[in-house]
């Protein structure tokens, strides 16, 4: 289970809170501006950001994997380009827990588990469900579910949040954060309210449908977990412990797909080579050769390209570059096109030795899908790995100018410094890196260790202590606020 423990309530709290507030009322028509007006989007997010920066950090179960990763954000990003906030800044990241659960954070970020992503029967399921989460985001419903008791301060209502995000998934952390919080009586809160609930459903009805999808998937979707929920009364979907659903919800769903034109949506190739991805690594290497095989002979697969690439994964996994380039070709003989695939493809001749090989599929594959973070840190590392230090800088740099807020890119950039024996210049780059995974102190840090490395010119040092200057100032803005709020 995803744990949303003390440490993201002790990091919540210690976000720059402001001025205290009056709190918002609980009349649905009325909520949205009122819950712009006293938690403001920029409030919103920076909790958001928090929370989040302290799950990919601290919780082992985060899937740091760019394939899933670019995967589920080009999904919910078609989604939002569709929903009532177009222009809203949407992060979507993945949990690696069978149960089935997603749950939407303040700022746009928003979760979901493999377990969802496995359970879905189509992309259009899938895409139901991260439109209802994304609805709860544009309607504000976290803000609205929190902020509901006028006496409540701005730090007690954060961790009242982190409570509910963890009630989500873990109802034992939950308990524990709702009782730091002195707020016992928002127990039966944890779930979202039947009219939020019909809300997200109707605002993410629409999403689904403007975007292009199957608006039946969502009904498809919520009805299995329901006969689940029946079935095992005593241990019901995470999901819908969060996210009750209802007779008159499952109503209201079918009503408004039966009401709606039939659109027959294909899925998408990568819809398939993720979901074989993620089941490529669960179990041993073994295990999954024999599964993938095993499908592949007896035809039961909804896609031969996607079970071919789960089957090299596998192989990959065991170390078996050759069976695995063998299966890869086989893979490409299907013509298929991903830059999944392409990554593979490469990683597969740099197993096998074939370094320039790999550099090449890189290359080519990033002319047609520039947008691959996946083959984006998949050529930087296979040109740190053949020693092309200075074609690879150039590389990163011209990224960092698309993506000047990837902190993968700055460590891979302190990587390649590194090598080169550039101390101020990694050091520097390592700062950038970590303050944007919200580690100001160790960002200090390591620019006090690039002052001392001894080896940058003058115009680089004074880069250097400009730099640390601005965030010691961060620092002691931060530690006013803390000693403000009564941290």
């Amino acid at each position: 289970m995803i744990r949303v423990t003390c440490a993201a309530v002790s990091l919540a709290i210690a976000v720059s809170l402001g001025s205290s507030s009056s709190l918002l009322a609980d009349e649905l028509p009325e909520l949205g501006d009122a819950a712009r007006a006293d938690f403001s989007p920029q409030l919103e997010y920076q909790i958001g950001q928090r929370i989040f920066n302290d799950i990919r950090l601290h919780e082992s179960s985060y899937v740091d994997d760019p394939d899933v990763t670019d995967y589920v954000n080009l999904l919910g990003g078609r989604l939002v380009a569709a929903s009532s906030n177009p222009a809203g800044d949407f992060r979507f990241f993945v949990i690696r827990d069978n149960a089935i659960n997603a749950f939407a954070m303040f700022g746009g970020f928003i979760g979901v588990n493999t377990g969802t992503l496995l359970t879905a029967q189509s992309e259009s399921e899938l895409a139901g469900v991260l439109a209802h989460e994304i609805s709860h985001v544009t309607q504000s419903h976290l803000a609205r579910q929190i902020a509901r008791e006028k006496q409540s301060s701005i730090a007690t209502m954060i961790t009242m949040a982190v409570g509910v995000l963890a009630a989500r998934s873990n109802s034992q952390v939950a308990s524990a954060a709702i009782a730091s919080a002195q707020a016992g009586s928002i127990q039966a809160q944890l779930a979202y309210s039947r009219d939020f609930e019909r809300e997200a459903d109707r605002v993410g009805f629409q999403t689904m449908s403007k975007a292009g999808y199957d608006v039946h998937g969502m009904g498809d979707f919520f009805g299995r977990l329901q006969q689940a929920g029946r079935l095992y009364e005593n241990n019901a979907p995470v999901y819908m412990r969060s996210h009750p659903l209802t007779v008159e919800r499952m109503s209201d769903m079918e009503s408004r797909a039966q009401s709606a034109p039939y659109r027959q949506v294909a899925d998408s190739l990568d819809f398939h080579l993720v979901r074989a991805k993620l089941r490529a690594q669960a179990g041993t290497p073994g295990e999954k050769i024999s599964e993938f095989r095993r499908q592949l002979r007896e035809k039961k697969t909804a896609s031969e390209a996607a079970t071919r690439y789960g089957l090299a994964y596998a192989l990959l996994r065991a170390k078996d570059a050759a069976a695995a380039q063998k299966e890869i070709d086989a893979l490409l003989a299907l013509k298929p096109s991903s830059p999944m695939i392409a990554g593979l493809a490469a990683e597969i001749r740099a197993a096998g030795g074939d370094r320039a090989g790999a550099l090449t599929i890189y290359r080519n594959a990033l002319q047609r899908y520039p947008q691959s973070k996946a083959l984006v840190y998949g050529y930087a590392e296979a040109l740190l790995d053949g020693r092309q230090y200075q074609e690879g800088l150039r590389f990163i740099d011209s990224q960092l100018q698309l993506y000047s807020s990837d902190y993968k890119l700055y460590a891979l950039q302190a990587k390649t410094f590194a090598a080169l024996g550039k101390r101020l210049q990694q050091h520097r780059a390592q700062a950038e890196s970590y303050l944007l995974l919200g580690q100001l102190a160790p960002a200090v840090e390591q620019l006090q260790y690039a002052q001392q490395a001894g080896d940058g010119n003058f115009f680089e040092q004074s880069q250097v202590d400009a730099r640390l200057r601005e965030l010691r100032k961060r620092q002691m803005d931060e530690e006013k606020e803390k000693k403000k709020s009564g941290s």
